[in-house]
């Protein structure tokens, strides 16, 4: 995964652009990983409006994650 990105940072106040902004940050990572092959994504909350998508090697390939970090 050299030069590659394998993590967005998602900050938004407006909650009806959230679904939005994760689904393209999700569809920007999903190429990656299926070059790698052996990744999932993982989406983490941190706050409110505060979110990162980034590849994971404790996700499944081809299956997303979320959870949560307050």
């Amino acid at each position: 995964m050299q030069n590659q990105i394998t993590e967005y940072k998602v900050v938004v106040s407006d909650p009806d652009l959230l679904d939005d902004l994760l689904t393209e940050a999700e569809a920007l990572l999903r190429p990656v990983a299926m070059v790698e092959g052996r990744v999932g994504i993982l989406v983490t909350r941190h706050a409110l409006g505060r979110y990162t998508v980034a590849l994971d090697e404790a996700v499944p390939f081809g299956e997303t994650y979320e959870r949560t970090i307050l």
